[in-house]
């Protein structure tokens, strides 16, 4: 069953992208705001998408070894639709709505002894975060398709 997972030839390039989409973001944020967030490692949100990364892989790898026109590349590409559509829509709004009430909140209610916990803002990414996690994820899987030829 191991020797099964480890030559998985849609779930190994799948999971590398994911990992190097994390892992990249440390680096990244800290070329853009010169401060050290090793946080970015375990969250969501960010520069390069790791949801659009994985999916974009898993998607292209099933094309690649299984072809374009098998009926799990169209489910691949249906759920790689609606997961890039929910990183760059819908959880970035709701990063936007959270980091609106952490202000309403702080404007509204300091000095008084109400709970300060701040909601997650990081939710969901930009166009640009997208679009690099989807270049990544292709690229990470059309390499490990060449590779493992």
């Amino acid at each position: 069953m191991i020797q099964q997972l480890l030559s998985n030839r849609v779930l190994i390039p799948a999971l590398l992208s994911w990992w190097l989409a994390q892992f990249l973001k440390v680096p990244i944020d800290y070329i853009l705001s010169k401060k050290w967030n090793w946080g970015y490692w375990f969250s969501s949100g960010g520069m390069p998408s790791s949801h659009s990364s994985l999916v974009v892989s898993a998607m292209i790898s099933i094309g690649l070894n299984l072809g374009f026109d098998s009926p799990l590349f169209g489910l691949a590409t249906a759920l790689a639709m609606i997961v890039v559509y929910d990183a760059a829509g819908v959880r970035r709004q709701a990063g936007i709505q959270a980091q609106k009430i952490n202000q309403l909140i702080e404007e509204l209610l300091s000095g008084h002894p109400i709970s300060e916990e701040q909601l997650k803002e990081v939710l969901g990414h930009t166009p640009s975060q997208v679009f690099v996690g989807i270049l990544l994820g292709m690229l990470i899987s059309l390499l490990y398709w060449w590779m493992t030829k």
